[in-house]
């Protein structure tokens, strides 16, 4: 058993408004600069949709992920040594601008130096690329809000799972639903991206499993952009390198949680420490894609156990690394409670980013001046959701509804659970049936509910010690180190003769 620490999030669909100040959070701190102006390495779409860079989940176009070859052994989808010289110079797999945007500003200077007129001035879009006019086609979130639309909902690659008759169902009146759907970089367990690079310019922390480029090993192959499934990383035109989130460690390194994670107005987002068994990554990556969620719920180890503690401690994983890993709501949500789903892991990068699916709402009519529900009952079955369960399993089940089905019925559980305790009209009998059916208690219920609804800012982040004087030993002399004066700096600053 090789223990080692994973830093990882969850992102609870079922609290996400909509908002997006997760994601001009992190463009405020990272991405404000030129040749980033059309990267959002955090962003928010609406699903069904086809996301951003458009339609990245189609890997038939994209080619991200892993496969397996005729003899069961993994392999990038994207490039190969005997593919890496010629992909250079056309990568017929990479998204292009058109499929993200052509960034742009508005020429300003044409409102406030306009000559007087009877006409109102008015500031034409120029590219931030070029510096012409353009007409602008596309956005970082083009499709918000629009769950219904027969030309972007319509094209979400999840639906090619659904029979004809679900499709068509789906974009009628009375069944149209949408939910947000955050993303980041997920710091995958068996991330493409860094399999891709040729120069090994990107790599994982071995202390925290954060995947991180090197600026100044980077040479632009831009095999990570076409390697990564998720379309998280992107290409700055300006210097010539690759960027991607970053996990704000400079945040984590002192204690504070990432920009999106403590700006989101919906309180949504959950970070914690995982331990896992490195061994495995191998053996999960290669099984069926049906079994590979219960199969990386069992690599996820139980930080309590003697064993992984004293296996962890041998590998060089801090006491306070354990503790933090003790109290992780991602392990509760992932592990414990099994509500949180990483995103298409069928593409065998095995996310580190959980998700808790929405819960849609029930089927309903209008009769005369009232909306009448489907069901008779207040809090409906899961299956009567507006959203088909296959399409919910195909984000984020690997195609198995099971999954997905038993972290809503839990999550409905909570609600009935609470309902009982504050209104008091659900019967005890019913609510027992309940809790059966979704293989669940009260006290694990009211737990859910305050993690939830009522957990507080600590709560939410369990950010474990950095230790970095320890990392930095495994790589050069501390004492060299001190040199450094942060991000940006190529070399230690010198004194002025």
């Amino acid at each position: 058993m090789d223990v080692r620490s994973q830093i990882s999030m969850v992102f609870h669909l079922d609290k996400c408004i909509g908002c997006h100040t997760c994601s001009i959070a992190c463009k405020n701190v990272w991405t404000d600069r030129k040749g980033t102006e059309y990267m959002w390495w955090n962003n928010v779409e609406t699903k069904p949709g086809t996301g951003f860079p458009t339609k990245w989940e189609d890997q038939r176009e994209y080619r991200g992920g892993w496969e397996l070859d005729e003899d069961g052994n993994l392999r990038l989808k994207s490039t190969s040594r005997a593919r890496i010289v010629p992909n250079i110079f056309h990568n017929p797999h990479m998204p292009s601008m058109d499929d993200y945007y052509e960034p742009w500003t508005y020429k300003y200077e044409d409102l406030f130096n306009a000559p007087e007129g009877d006409d109102q001035p008015t500031a034409i879009p120029i590219s931030k690329v070029t510096g012409n006019p353009m007409s602008i086609e596309a956005g970082p979130n083009w499709d918000d809000d629009l769950g219904g639309s027969p030309v972007y909902a319509a094209n979400d690659p999840n639906l090619e799972g659904l029979t004809p008759q679900e499709r068509e169902q789906l974009f009628a009146i009375e069944r149209l639903v949408f939910f947000y759907f955050p993303r980041i970089c997920n710091h995958c367990l068996n991330p493409s991206c860094v399999a891709s690079c040729p120069s090994g310019a990107l790599y994982k922390r071995g202390e925290d499993g954060i995947v991180l480029i090197d600026q100044k090993v980077c040479r632009a192959w831009r095999s990570c952009v076409a390697a990564c499934p998720y379309k998280k990383t992107y290409f700055n035109w300006q210097t010539g390198k690759s960027e991607k989130c970053i996990l704000c460690f400079p945040r984590l390194e002192t204690g504070q949680a990432p920009a999106c994670f403590h700006s989101c107005v919906g309180r949504i987002r959950y970070l914690g420490v995982m331990l896992y068994d490195a061994e495995r990554i191998e053996e999960v990556a290669k099984l069926p894609p049906e079994q590979m969620i219960e199969a990386q719920r069992d690599m996820l180890l139980d930080p309590n156990d003697p064993d992984v503690i004293r296996q962890a401690r041998a590998n060089g994983v801090h006491d306070s690394v354990i503790e933090a890993a003790q109290r992780s709501p991602v392990y509760q949500f992932v592990k414990l409670w099994k509500i949180a789903l990483p995103p298409h892991i069928e593409w065998r990068t095995l996310p580190m980013l959980f998700y808790v699916p929405p819960l849609l709402p029930v089927m309903s009519r209008r009769e005369g001046e009232t909306i009448a529900s489907t069901t008779d009952s207040f809090f409906h079955p899961v299956e009567q959701a507006r959203a088909p369960m296959s399409y919910l399993a195909s984000l984020l089940g690997g195609g198995n509804t099971g999954h997905v089905t038993y972290a809503l019925r839990k999550q409905m559980a909570v609600r009935l659970y609470r309902r009982s305790r504050t209104v008091g009209d659900v019967d005890e009998a019913v609510l027992a049936d309940v809790l059966r059916e979704a293989d669940t208690t009260e006290a694990e219920c009211e737990a859910i509910y305050r993690l939830t609804a009522l957990c507080t800012f600590d709560e939410r982040f369990v950010i474990p010690p950095a230790h970095r004087e320890e990392a930095i030993e495994m790589m050069k002399e501390p004492h060299e180190h001190r040199q450094s004066a942060g991000f940006g700096f190529l070399a230690g600053p010198r004194r002025g003769s």
